[in-house]
């Protein structure tokens, strides 16, 4: 199976060789890989450049962005100038993160996923970050979650869900479109991918309102964004973020700010997410 991956790289300097490295020492190399330099200040081009050099299907190319780091929208954008430069001849598509070490048969087991089941549409494995020189699950999200730093997105899968959208929640919405649309989404334990700059650390401080203004625009509705803000708070440890994210809510139905889904699509997710809701309440039964 061909496969391509999009780089958005914004001041990544100091991981972008370790991912290209990683990247470069697959078992079953990508037919493209473009590294989209997003208005960075430091020497991230030069460094990548030095990949071009080597890799003939490595290249590179120029965004001019904002320097603010909001969640999702500026990153996608990235990803967007990138996939455009692209043609239509792959199996399967990847936006990776510049701060991400692969294992070396990372994508070679993607493929044999998507190949053991024909309505796989996407696919990818766990993040790692280091703590006190350990290598530990960067535990923020659900075992059936892909992370948006390295998902792999069937070709038609991509398509049907109307690519990648600019916004936060958009490796959310992606997921549960998959679905509506009747694909799979399978991940694999046995993928350890390394985070080398855990997620959230560059946000700044007007990025603490759009998780919940994440779920507005998903259609989750007050109830499930309340359920939800309280176990992202709780897996990150910060309580108080409960409190911002259900303002980010309350701002974006005040600002009746457009919804990233149609009222179909958001009636199929609630219905989805309450479902999981339900298996995970029977799980905890059993277990205890």
């Amino acid at each position: 199976m061909n496969y391509y991956l999009v780089i958005p790289a914004h001041n990544e300097a100091d991981f972008i060789s370790l991912t290209l490295d990683s990247i470069v020492s697959q078992t079953v190399l990508p037919k493209q890989v473009v590294v989209v330099n997003d208005n960075s200040t430091d020497n991230t081009a030069e460094i990548v450049s030095k990949y071009v050099e080597k890799h003939s299907f490595i290249s590179i190319i120029n965004n001019t962005s904002g320097t603010k780091h909001l969640p999702g929208s500026k990153v996608i954008q990235a990803f967007n100038k990138g996939y455009k430069t692209l043609d239509e001849q792959y199996d399967f598509i990847v936006k990776l993160d510049a701060d991400i070490v692969l294992p070396p048969n990372y994508f070679g087991t993607i493929i044999q996923h998507f190949k053991s089941d024909d309505k796989i549409g996407m696919a990818g494995g766990f993040a790692y970050i280091e703590k006190s020189g350990k290598w530990i699950l960067e535990n923020l999200t659900n075992k059936d979650h892909i992370r948006g730093a390295f998902k792999a997105y069937k070709k038609q899968c991509f398509l049907d869900i109307g690519k990648l959208k600019p916004s936060m929640g958009w490796d959310t919405v992606d997921e549960l479109l998959a679905q509506y649309h009747g694909w799979k989404i399978k991940t694999d334990k046995t993928l350890r991918a390394k985070h080398l700059k855990p997620t959230g650390k560059t946000y700044n401080k007007t990025a603490r309102y759009k998780q919940g203004e994440a779920f507005y625009k998903l259609d989750y509705g007050l109830v499930l964004t309340t359920i939800a803000s309280i176990k992202l708070a709780l897996l990150k440890k910060q309580p108080l973020l409960l409190i911002d994210y259900l303002t980010g809510y309350y701002k974006a139905f005040k600002n009746n700010t457009p919804k990233l889904v149609t009222e179909q699509e958001g009636t199929y997710i609630r219905s989805l997410r309450w479902k999981g809701i339900q298996k995970n309440l029977i799980k905890r039964k059993l277990i205890n």
